[in-house]
């Protein structure tokens, strides 16, 4: 399978396009952040580290193997500010499986804007790409992410404790998935 989505995706508020060389300073503002980076496999980026990830970033539009990843720049319609970011992996072929997952600025939380955002990736993979099955996983304290995917139908299916070291720590992770029958009956 071959998915390449149409660009941008735009939503009654928001519109979710590839990232560009100038993204840079935006992704910085909240990428430098430890409350940010808290859960998040990196630490803290400096802004050189954020150019190097948007350079990455700039070529992750499009599904053509599994492993691909599709990663996109959040941005409020009216003010044309970025105000975080979306990606969707694709983890298998055979079964049809992604996962989803986003990083928002802290100062553009409690708004709405991670679960409609998010509501328009899960389409992109069950409606676009044909996927069966997307995940979520994040760390059990990161409150706001579990409990987003809550609010987007996804059920929880496991919750590992101390299975990995994290950042020098023992974690516990959720998981939680959706089906794209699932997806439609929403």
């Amino acid at each position: 399978m071959s998915y390449l989505p149409d660009y941008p995706i735009v939503t009654p508020r928001l519109r979710l396009r590839p990232f560009t060389r100038g993204d840079v300073d935006a992704v910085h503002e909240y990428r430098c952040r430890e409350d940010v980076a808290l859960y998040l496999f990196d630490p803290p980026l400096s802004r050189e580290e954020c150019a190097l990830a948007i350079h990455q970033r700039v070529l992750q539009t499009e599904f053509h193997q599994e492993g691909d990843k599709i990663v996109l720049a959040v941005e409020e319609v009216e003010r044309a500010r970025l105000v975080g970011e979306m990606s969707l992996v694709w983890r298998s072929a055979d079964a049809r499986q992604g996962e989803i997952g986003w990083i928002f600025h802290p100062m553009h939380q409690g708004r709405g804007y991670a679960t409609e955002a998010a509501r328009a990736l899960l389409a992109l993979g069950f409606e676009g790409a044909g996927l069966h099955r997307i995940f979520a996983r994040c760390d059990a304290r990161n409150t706001s992410s579990w409990r987003l995917m809550e609010r987007l139908g996804m059920r929880r299916e496991a919750h590992f404790r101390e299975h990995a070291l994290f950042k020098g720590e023992w974690d516990e992770e959720f998981i939680y998935a959706l089906l794209h029958r699932e997806w439609r009956t929403e």
